[in-house]
């Protein structure tokens, strides 16, 4: 049984004030090749379709479009929603695209009612379970402690009781303990949104959403496609990808057989991060050479080594990178800034000794005996008022 496996496309997704319309389009047609070629037996997409609860028409009219072109290549597609969609929303008209081979999971009810698929190794139960707090659950088990994430998910697997006779697959969207995570992505303070790994021992193989990097949680059936395009620069580095996943024969007593491969995307403009002075970057010979690379229209954080800002520098600096997300400066005084905060947030030293060393960079001369006075009675009153 061979699946592709997608999740957190976030469509109609804003990336520092740039529309990711048009590159979701692209990516997502080079994805419906990538199914064309492989034919799977089913397409699974596990949440964040889109990027808000009330998505922009244009974000709705490329997931329809999408959605279209997949059933009309008579391709099976089972989808859930994550915690950036309106399952209501998603889930409309659900009952009538499962004639075109769309399935979309309902609202969660307490029950998940698995589909049946078969091939030459018999059946395999594919189970939809969309995004879930405790307080989604909590009103249909009344007799559980349902305090965690992990209780939450624990509970509804429980209600769902696979037949471990058969090979089981689940799509859902969490945050799967131990997965590591990028910027891009909405964390939960103190890691609360967590779920243990051992609540999916049942399935043979677990398509994750939530997670932007593609990963395994420990081991391969626990799956994190990732976003098939880079969301914030901490996914600079990533190679995206669709994954596909096949499963085998499954023997009594053990889990089924399974293979995954990745198949690189493409974007239409990259993200990634240059840094230089303002004169290296602006120079013919560099970014001619930096085309070898990439290319100047790519989504670019710019970090200048310069010492002296230079004045209206990312206007300037889009004249060749016409695509500047960020600019950033990396040099003595931001360095100076950064061990400052931090030896203000370990209470090295004392706010007076900061203040102090913060106006002789900035002035170049030290405080006056008169500034300093000043400066330790305002220092002073504000402790004051704020006790």
């Amino acid at each position: 049984m061979k699946f592709v496996h997608l999740s957190d496309l976030h469509l109609g997704k804003r990336v520092n004030e740039f529309s990711m319309l048009e590159d979701q389009r692209h990516i997502l047609g080079q994805i419906l090749e990538i199914i064309e070629a492989e034919r799977p037996d089913a397409v699974l997409l596990a949440g964040d379709i889109y990027d808000k609860s009330v998505p922009p028409a244009e974000a709705v009219q490329l997931f329809d479009d999408f959605l279209y072109r997949l059933s009309s290549g008579g391709h099976q597609v089972f989808l859930i929603s994550g915690n950036h969609d309106s399952p209501e929303r998603l889930s409309f008209g659900g009952r009538l695209m499962d004639r075109s081979g769309i399935h979309i999971a309902p609202v969660y009810g307490g029950h998940v009612e698995p589909v049946t698929l078969r091939d030459e190794y018999g059946d395999l139960a594919l189970y939809l379970l969309p995004f879930l707090k405790p307080a989604h659950v909590r009103r249909f088990f009344p007799e559980k402690e349902i305090a965690s994430y992990t209780d939450a998910v624990q509970a509804a697997v429980e209600e769902m009781n696979p037949n471990r006779k058969i090979r089981n697959v689940l799509v859902t969207h969490q945050f799967v303990t131990g997965a590591g995570r990028c910027d891009s992505e909405e964390i939960s303070v103190g890691g609360t949104d967590n779920v243990d790994a051992s609540v999916f021992d049942a399935f043979d193989y677990v398509a994750l959403g939530h997670i932007h990097s593609p990963q395994n949680v420990g081991e391969s059936r626990l799956r994190y496609c990732g976003t098939p395009l880079k969301y914030s620069f901490s996914e600079a580095g990533h190679v995206k990808s669709v994954t596909v996943a096949e499963l085998g024969k499954r023997a009594e007593g053990e889990r089924a057989e399974l293979t995954i491969r990745t198949i690189p995307l493409s974007p239409l403009h990259d993200l990634r991060e240059i840094r230089g002075t303002y004169m290296e970057l602006t120079a013919r010979s560099f970014y001619q050479n930096e085309e070898k690379h990439g290319d100047r229209e790519d989504y670019l954080h710019v970090t200048l080594t310069d010492e002296e800002d230079v004045p209206d520098a990312a206007s300037k600096l889009r004249i060749i990178y016409p695509n500047l997300m960020r600019l950033d400066y990396d040099n003595r005084r931001t360095r100076a800034g950064e061990e400052t905060l931090e030896e203000m947030e370990t209470g090295q030293k004392t706010p007076l000794a900061l203040f102090e060393e913060f106006y002789e960079r900035q002035n170049n001369q030290p405080m006056s005996a008169e500034q300093r006075a000043f400066a330790e009675g305002l220092i002073e009153k504000i402790w004051e008022d704020e006790g």
